[in-house]
């Protein structure tokens, strides 16, 4: 998926909602747009109608309807959803707050998640794909261990009781041991970002002598 064809894809989506909006884009559609470019076959973003009414289901209706047209219309499909945060057992936090503009078509406010706040759906599937993509947007946008360690711990933390909590602490500690060091250099010490990511979650070491 180029930029390209994700800003065809947006300026299509805007003329058909006719109405003001704000567009939060996140997954692999997010990372072309910040010049990380692989195949992907569709676009992934939360849509906030700028006026609500009491129609709650019409409201929707009104964006399904539009993403309907837009994907026959330029052939890309799309998963949308009105709070992206409800895809995945792990939140993503403040994701609207911290979001960055993009730019806007028409009356289409388009943001993009703040990279530690999209790479959480990412460290959450891990698959290699996505372990590509932080790796490669980490490096262009300058996304420090500190922050990613804050981000990724203050997530887990605020997620409700999951066995995916389990697994997402094991998928950051990995990162931060076998991919740490080719985005933050050789001097980075995983152990201390593992440290910081579980005072961030607050998560108490058992030591052996407890454990026993």
């Amino acid at each position: 998926m180029t930029p390209k064809r994700i800003e065809h894809f947006l300026t299509v989506l805007a003329r058909e909602l006719r109405r003001p909006a704000r567009a939060y884009v996140t997954g692999a559609a997010a990372a072309a747009l910040w010049g990380r470019v692989r195949p992907s076959v569709d676009v992934d973003l939360g849509i906030e109608l700028a006026s609500r009414s009491a129609d709650r289901g019409g409201e929707w209706q009104v964006v399904e309807t539009a993403v309907e047209r837009t994907t026959r219309l330029t052939g890309i499909p799309a998963n949308v959803a009105e709070d992206i945060d409800r895809w995945g057992m792990i939140t993503l936090l403040d994701y609207q707050r911290t979001s960055r503009r993009y730019r806007r078509f028409q009356r289409l406010d388009v943001r993009l998640l703040h990279p530690a706040n999209w790479s959480i759906g990412k460290l959450t599937r891990y698959l290699d794909s996505d372990i590509r993509d932080v790796t490669a947007v980490f490096r262009s946008k300058n996304v420090s261990a500190a922050t990613a360690a804050r981000t990724w711990g203050r997530a887990l933390r605020a997620s409700p009781a999951s066995t995916t909590q389990l697994q997402f602490r094991r998928n950051v500690e990995h990162f931060f041991t076998h991919h740490g060091r080719p985005i933050w250099g050789r001097e980075f010490e995983p152990a201390g970002a593992i440290r910081a990511f579980e005072r961030a979650a607050a998560i108490r070491r058992v030591s052996a002598r407890r454990a026993t």
